[in-house]
């Protein structure tokens, strides 16, 4: 083998390499926020989206406050934690995380999971929640709406 194509094969190699290590998704998620909060962020969504509702509600703190369409409610045991993750009928997909002030800010494909319920017409939209993380359990959730969703339909002409 030549000299060059020995070269070729290294800068390949280490270009692999670089992408490797023991994180899972972290690196592959866009949006610049703490990659400790985005690992818990995507371990709490992949868990709800594979249906373990169990393991999903083991990433909140108790207490921890959640938001969803509702006024702040504060989950006091893990039986209302649960509860509260059975009632996402829709699995997600994490696809960015920014950092806004105290939350990180989450956006995620909606798509359908196990369990109860079902996302229906919801599966391939996106949502947001804005998370606050606390020695690596989720204490905030809280859905975010887009100003896109809440922005009443156009007056014009319907194409």
């Amino acid at each position: 083998m030549s000299s060059r194509a020995i070269a070729i094969l290294a800068v390949f190699a280490s270009a692999a390499l670089t992408g490797c290590g023991d994180s899972d998704d972290e690196g592959s998620v866009p949006g610049g926020a703490d990659p400790d909060t985005v690992a818990v962020i995507q371990e709490w969504a992949d868990e709800l989206r594979a249906g373990d509702v169990e393991a999903a509600a083991d990433r909140f703190e108790i207490p921890s406050t959640v938001q969803n369409g509702t006024p702040p409610i504060q989950l006091l045991n893990r039986d209302e934690v649960v509860a509260f993750n059975e009632s996402l009928p829709c699995g997600a997909e994490l696809t960015k995380a920014e950092q806004s002030g105290g939350f990180t800010i989450a956006t995620f494909e909606l798509t359908e999971r196990p369990g109860p319920g079902e996302c229906g017409t919801g599966v391939g939209e996106t949502a947001k929640t804005a998370f606050v993380i606390h020695e690596g359990r989720i204490a905030e959730w809280r859905r975010v709406v887009d100003a896109d969703e809440a922005a009443p339909p156009s007056e014009g002409p319907v194409v």
